[in-house]
């Protein structure tokens, strides 16, 4: 998927990762969200200074930090609002009543902000197929339409706010490409965290069969017990793999990794989930991947 753009976490800047994977460049840096942060910063104080410079108001807010931004790079909904207000794009609650009234299917919007505990990723619809485009995952991950509502579900649930992009996004070569085309994707991305951490068990088991070779002297020739050591490590590769992809699944519920780029099944209904319980979408989500585990995705492009 080398056509959409996709940038990854950098120290605690997922509201510039979010904003650009948004529009499909590198359209925001931290000092532009920081200049914006300070304009709003400006504006609230000359607000509380309307009543009276010496008022103890005023004072305690001068001594409050920035609500906009901090030192770890994190800006606030305001900001990411005001930048999108640039290209002419406003933000919605999902969750609101006055939206939910309107009973829109999501399939039926472009992209979706999605927020909680301080991390911002986006949602978004290329051409005609859907990616979670987090921050914090190794590369854009293929929603399927039916697994969307099912997936702003779980968000919800899990106290995630999500906001509705409205206006026309800039246009993007990833968008025009696949609206030719669909992309097909084979495997799920993985966590940055969990592939460093996979790569650093591989050298591990890699440093330890090195180990055993030299202490045959390079020779090749190993007794029975070294042999079984190497028949060991092999399994424990294997095993790893397997739980693996349990492991993700889990983690992602939990980190808002979650979305899949296998073919879910069509009796899963379009619903927005809300009435649904945490358990029941996770009783889904197991029928889903035991059902389902052998109809993938193949290819690329």
């Amino acid at each position: 998927m080398e056509s959409i753009f996709h940038e990854k976490q950098e120290g605690s800047l997922c509201a510039q990762h979010c904003l650009n994977n948004l529009l499909q460049g590198e359209y925001f840096s931290p000092v532009e969200l920081s200049s914006i942060a300070h304009q709003l910063d400006e504006e609230e104080r000359m607000r509380m200074a309307e009543g009276g410079v010496t008022s103890e108001d005023y004072r305690t807010f001068l001594q409050q930090p920035s609500g906009n931004m901090d030192d770890s790079g994190f800006f606030s909904i305001q900001v990411i609002s005001n930048a999108l207000k640039v290209w002419g794009l406003e933000l919605i609650l999902f969750n609101s009543p006055e939206y939910q009234r309107l009973r829109i299917d999501p399939i039926n919007e472009r992209s979706f902000i999605c927020n909680y505990k301080e991390h911002w990723f986006t949602v978004r619809k290329l051409g005609k197929q859907w990616f979670n485009l987090n921050s914090l995952l190794t590369g854009p991950e293929l929603i399927s339409d039916t697994y969307l509502a099912l997936f702003l579900a779980q968000l919800q649930q899990e106290g995630y706010s999500i906001f509705v992009v409205k206006g026309d996004l800039p246009d993007c070569e990833a968008d025009q490409l696949l609206q030719m085309i669909r992309v097909q994707q084979m495997h799920r991305p993985k966590l940055i965290g969990e592939e460093l951490a996979q790569l650093k068990e591989q050298r591990v088991q890699k440093t330890d069969l090195e180990r055993v070779l030299e202490a045959n002297d390079g020779s090749g020739m190993l007794d029975e017990d070294e042999e079984d050591l190497q028949r060991a490590l092999a399994l424990s590769r294997q095993e790893i793999d397997m739980e693996d992809e349990e492991a993700d699944l889990r983690r992602a519920i939990q980190l808002s990794m979650q979305g899949t780029s296998r073919i879910v099944s069509q009796d899963i209904p379009q619903t927005s989930g809300t009435h649904l319980t945490s358990e029941e979408l996770r009783k889904r989500r197991e029928a889903y991947f035991e059902n389902h585990n052998s109809e993938v995705y193949e290819g690329k492009f």
